[in-house]
């Protein structure tokens, strides 16, 4: 399998430099082609903390983030193509969305920061996306205060698909929806990968939730990976004490 992102012994700290707090302590994690990879821990794990470093939010302490072969620099300083082919999903739809914003503007702004993605014709494009993620033209014209939370993160679905990204980097993006709308999302997010080629690094608490959509497994506990492998193996025979405490917990929430 050709890695698209190769993620080798990343270290992110915070804090002073005397006593500094070891969020992520020697991570290393590969993404194919058109592969979902699942990283699971429960909150404190440093999952959100290694997707923020991967899109270039937090600076690591050491190691390396590889982007179809190229090493990432850190934040601005990457070129336009890379920040816009590796896209990140939100945990809150809400939030990350400008509520005083329509849904025309949103995807506009994407299109005005990434020129060379925006379509000739944007109203036939900006159609396209919001049919692609499974809503109606006529939510254009609304704002995203209007919308409903299953709304408003297919939505951030269409921002991201705007500026036509390579990856995906899905923060527990259902854990802030009902349960019907999450598996609604999930199918939508398997859906999307196969038709625009796309790879996945999808976050999440739940084995649960991940078992849905990963095609491999990686779990975190205190800034370190217990385990990883293909989504059979880790779910169906899981090696680590932690991994199967998660599985126990998933399977209680679904009893």
């Amino acid at each position: 399998m050709t890695a698209l992102l190769d993620v080798r012994d990343l270290r992110v700290t915070f804090g002073p430099r005397r006593r500094p707090f070891v969020a992520v302590g020697g991570v290393s994690l590969t993404v194919g082609a058109n592969e979902t990879l699942g990283l699971v821990g429960e909150s404190g794990s440093g999952k959100t903390t290694v997707a923020r470093s991967i899109v270039g939010l937090v600076r690591p302490l050491s190691g390396s983030v590889s982007y179809d072969g190229r090493e990432l620099p850190y934040g601005t300083r990457r070129g336009g193509e890379l920040q816009r082919a590796i896209q990140m999903v939100f945990q809150d739809p809400r939030s990350s969305l400008n509520p005083r914003m329509t849904v025309a503007a949103i995807i506009g702004e994407a299109w005005r920061t990434h020129p060379v993605a925006a379509p000739t014709d944007r109203s036939e494009a900006l159609e396209q996306l919001l049919a692609d993620v499974g809503l109606d033209a006529g939510v254009a014209g609304q704002r995203a205060s209007q919308l409903s939370g299953g709304q408003c993160q297919r939505v951030s679905l269409a921002r991201a698909l705007a500026v036509k990204p390579r990856l995906l980097v899905c923060d527990e993006a259902v854990s802030a929806l009902d349960v019907s709308v999450q598996a609604q999302i999930l199918r939508l997010l398997d859906d999307l990968r196969q038709r625009h080629n796309l790879s996945m690094l999808f976050i999440s608490h739940d084995l649960g939730v991940v078992h849905q959509i990963a095609d491999r497994i990686a779990v975190m506990r205190r800034g370190v990976l217990v385990e990883e492998g293909p989504a059979g193996e880790v779910l169906g025979s899981p090696q680590h004490e932690y991994t199967q405490s998660l599985l126990d917990a998933a399977l209680e929430l679904n009893a």
